[in-house]
C-alpha cells in the first residue's frame, strides 16, 4: 500500500478542486446509486417516503393549479415525477444518470404515466417559456459552483413562462456543527458500494467557512493502490445570502420556507430551506 498517496489525502484541497470521477456516471456506482434511491427507508439518494410526500404536498399547496407543465431537475428515478403525473400534471424529468432515467421509463410504461424523461445535464437546459413550474429538489442546487449556479438561474428563468414558479430546496446555516462534523474515518470492504471487490475507503471532510461550502471527500484505494477520489462540495445558504442572488436573475415573490420536511437528520427538519420564486407575468 502507498502510504504516500494516503498522506497526501489529509491535505485540504484547494476550494472547488475537482476529484477524480462523478459517481453519477460511473458503471458501477451509479447502479448502486439507483439502489440507494428505491429504498424507501434511507435518506441517501432520495429523500424517505413520508419527506418525499410532504414536498409534494408543500408543492401543491403554494401552486394551487390543477394541470401544469413541470420539469424537475435531478430527477433521477422519478420519485416525484411519477407522483405529479398521477395527479394530472405534463411532467419531464431531467438526470444525467443513464441507470436513473432507464428506470424511470420503464416504471413510467409499466404504470401507463406519459412522463418524457431526458438524459441531459441540466446545465444544458436550452428551452424558453414553456414550464409553468420547475423542481429541484434534495439540495441539488447546493452542490452547483457559483459560476454554474447563475448560469443554471439564467436558463430556469427563460424555461418559465411569464408568472411560471421555480421550487428549490438548499440545506441552511442552522446547526453547522452537526451538519458538518469535520467527519474523519476509514474502512476496509470485500465489496461495497463504491467497488465490487476490496477496497479501502477513506472520508475526510473540510470546512471552508467564508465561502459557505463544506467539502466531503470519498477516497477509494483497491489492492493495487489504484486511487480515485470523488468529492462532494456542498453549499448552505441563508435568506441575506440567497434572496439577493435570485432577485438578481430577475426573479420575483421570493418567499422561504422552513420545516417543510419532518425533523429527521441534518438533511431534514429545520436543516433544510425551501425557497418558491417567480417569473414575472
Amino acid at each position: 500500500m502507498n502510504f504516500n498517496k494516503l498522506t497526501e489525502l489529509s491535505k485540504k484541497p484547494t476550494l472547488y478542486e475537482p476529484g477524480d470521477a462523478m459517481m453519477w456516471t460511473d458503471p458501477y456506482v451509479s447502479k448502486q446509486l439507483l439502489k440507494a434511491h428505491l429504498d424507501p427507508e434511507v435518506d441517501s439518494a432520495t429523500r424517505k417516503s413520508e419527506s418525499i410526500l410532504k414536498t409534494l404536498n408543500f408543492i401543491k399547496g403554494y401552486c394551487k393549479i390543477p394541470e401544469m407543465q413541470i420539469l424537475d431537475l435531478g430527477c433521477g428515478p422519478g420519485m416525484y415525477t411519477e407522483k405529479l403525473a398521477e395527479e394530472g400534471h405534463q411532467v419531464t424529468g431531467m438526470d444525467f444518470s443513464e441507470n436513473s432515467i432507464e428506470y424511470a421509463r420503464t416504471q413510467a410504461r409499466k404504470n401507463n404515466l406519459q412522463i418524457e424523461y431526458i438524459c441531459q445535464n441540466y446545465l444544458t437546459l436550452d428551452v424558453r417559456n414553456r414550464y409553468d413550474l420547475i423542481i429541484m429538489i434534495f439540495c441539488d442546487f447546493g452542490v452547483l459552483y457559483p459560476d454554474d449556479r447563475d448560469a443554471l438561474l439564467n436558463k430556469i428563468y427563460n424555461a418559465l413562462v411569464p408568472g411560471g414558479t421555480f421550487i428549490f430546496d438548499v440545506l441552511n446555516d442552522r446547526n453547522l456543527d452537526d451538519k458538518f462534523p469535520g467527519e474523519q474515518g476509514w474502512t476496509v470492504t470485500e465489496g461495497g458500494f463504491w467497488r465490487p471487490h476490496k477496497y479501502l475507503e477513506l472520508i475526510n471532510g473540510f470546512h471552508y467557512p467564508e465561502n459557505h461550502v463544506y467539502l466531503m471527500q470519498h477516497s477509494i484505494m483497491d489492492e493495487n493502490d489504484r486511487l480515485v477520489r470523488y468529492r462532494f462540495w456542498t453549499h448552505y445558504f441563508n435568506k441575506e445570502i440567497l434572496i439577493p442572488e435570485l432577485s438578481d436573475h430577475g426573479f420575483v415573490n421570493i418567499e422561504c420556507f422552513d420545516n417543510v420536511l419532518p425533523v429527521g437528520n441534518t438533511w431534514n427538519g429545520d436543516n433544510v430551506s425551501f425557497y418558491a420564486l417567480k417569473k414575472p407575468a
